[in-house]
């Protein structure tokens, strides 16, 4: 029964996904009762992820470092910026302008390993890419937010670097015992299953991150409205960015910029809030919160799209 029922929701994924961000925001006291597994919800994901991959794809990537760096530089350094001089002519206000800004200089979300390997693209260039970044961004959110925005961020690094080694290395060594366990033609012939799985973790992940995003929505429903907007057109326009620059300036196949595209778009502003502690004004939060509308959604709307790079070849 749960092995059918988990099934279903892996041959429905991005519908599941979908909805279960809407769910959080219905179901308040669900969220609030989901926020505890906060962590878990973030580990099981990438965990999952990681012992679906074939390994040797993370060996063809280590042969090329200078694609890895510049993939690096593009969206922790220069995709900021872009976005930056791209708000100048809206004139929007100054926390939701800071607030979109800080996004693009985020780190791709974690969960974004998962969504690439259920949408069929490149999950080792995504896994490479989202550990890279997040131990990365305590060395470039500050000094970015003070150029850019004058805003002060406080990241500890040994402390930051530590959790991360802990997050990340629990995945890793969860994937290896999994995969130790079970092998390759059962892992292809269970993979709606385990799609299933990881869509079930992320839709929970979605409930629990909305915990408290009603309350903000009932208390400023015209600022929230226009912030989802500016999430939704925000999360577009660097996906966008994302895949022009695979193809045009990096040279990727269409699977590879579609993953880049993802990755792009979808940032881990849980880890700017958490940075940026009581420094963030209640408008910014807003944005952080209803940002992560596009991130369930989009792969949803945009599946068909997806697919169609995903098996369009290398070229």
């Amino acid at each position: 029964m749960l092995s059918a029922a988990l099934d279903f929701i892996g041959r429905h994924a991005t519908r599941f996904m979908f909805g279960g961000v809407l769910v959080g925001l219905a179901l308040p006291w669900l969220a609030d009762l989901v926020r505890p597994l906060f962590v878990p919800l973030l580990l099981i994901p990438l965990t999952l992820a990681l012992m679906r991959l074939d390994w040797q794809a993370f060996k063809a990537y280590g042969r090329r470092p200078v694609l890895i760096v510049a993939i690096l530089a593009f969206l922790l350094l220069l995709s900021p910026v872009l976005m930056l001089f791209a708000l100048k002519p809206f004139g929007l206000p100054t926390a939701l302008n800071a607030a979109i800004v800080l996004m693009a200089a985020a780190p791709p979300i974690v969960s974004a390993a998962a969504i690439s390997f259920i949408l069929g693209l490149d999950a080792a260039l995504a896994v490479i890419i989202i550990v890279l970044s997040t131990a990365l961004v305590p060395l470039t959110l500050p000094p970015l937010a003070f150029i850019l925005l004058g805003i002060q961020v406080e990241m500890s690094l040994p402390e930051f670097m530590a959790r991360l080694a802990l997050l990340v290395g629990s995945a890793f060594v969860a994937a290896l015992v999994l995969r130790k366990v079970t092998s390759p033609a059962w892992r292809i012939e269970k993979a709606r299953l385990l799609d299933g799985m990881s869509v079930l973790v992320l839709v929970l992940f979605a409930v629990a991150i909305m915990a408290g995003v009603t309350d903000k929505m009932l208390q400023s429903p015209g600022y929230v409205a226009l912030t989802t907007v500016a999430a939704f057109i925000a999360n577009l326009s660097l996906q966008a960015l994302g895949y022009g620059v695979g193809r045009l300036i990096f040279r990727l196949g269409r699977p590879a910029s579609a993953t880049l595209a993802l990755l792009t778009g979808n940032c881990n502003m849980g880890l700017v809030m958490v940075a940026l502690a009581d420094k963030a004004e209640f408008d910014m939060v807003v944005f952080f919160a209803m940002g992560q509308l596009p991130m369930y959604m989009l792969p949803g709307l945009l599946y068909p799209l997806y697919k169609k790079l995903a098996h369009s070849g290398p070229s």
